[in-house]
């Protein structure tokens, strides 16, 4: 996926402090635009009709818990969930739930960067201690061989695509691809679609940050 430049930004966080803060340090790179910003959750679905953006930064800790308007939000637009709490279980709703990246709040600018970076190209972020906790649940070996159709319904469903949309780019029907995810789901071990981007990241079929 080719990133269109620069990135259009929301910002969603009922910390106005932060929210100045953020601004502040986003304004100084080049690739990056802040169209708007919402202060109240109820505020976020109509600051996105307003302004068109690549990407939502979600602060998951408002004036009440995120996690219950990130599928709907998730449907509409990318959604980055920035938290103070890095309590696993939030986080990880939170990607089942659609988001594309979780940044704990305590992290640099520059990681944050990465994750936009890495978003806005269609990937998957998420940190380290994530990352190892969803690769401990795959039980079975990457090396437990897909046939190259799989591979492709893989990388599209790691992508975010929903199935009638890889049936639409695959010209296959949404019951074949449902039945090409149960043999996948399967052989991999895994039990959802967050374990099957974690292993396409580990299989070199999406690129999933950061690395280090």
């Amino acid at each position: 996926m080719i990133m269109r430049l620069p990135i259009r930004i929301i910002i969603a966080d009922d910390h106005a402090i932060f929210r100045q803060g953020l601004k502040s340090l986003l304004k100084h790179e080049p690739e990056i635009v802040i169209v708007g910003e919402a202060g109240r959750a109820d505020e976020v679905t109509a600051t996105l009709e307003r302004d068109a953006c690549d990407l939502l930064l979600l602060d998951l800790q408002m004036e009440r818990n995120s996690l219950a308007d990130i599928e709907a939000l998730a449907a509409r637009v990318p959604v980055i969930v920035l938290t103070a709490s890095e309590v696993s279980a939030d986080a990880l709703a939170a990607i089942r739930m659609g988001a594309r990246g979780v940044v704990f709040k305590r992290f640099a600018v520059e990681t944050l960067m990465d994750a936009i970076r890495s978003v806005a190209e269609g990937n998957v972020w998420m940190p380290p201690s994530l990352q190892a906790q969803l690769a401990g649940r795959l039980h079975k070996s990457i090396m437990n061989p897909l046939s190259p159709r799989e591979e492709e319904v893989v990388r599209y469903v790691a992508l975010g695509l929903r199935n009638a949309e890889v049936a639409k780019k695959l010209a296959l029907s949404e019951p074949t691809i449902k039945t090409h995810l149960n043999s996948i789901f399967k052989k991999l071990g895994v039990r959802d679609r967050v374990e099957l981007a974690l292993y396409a990241a580990r299989a070199g079929i999406i690129s999933i940050g950061p690395r280090h």
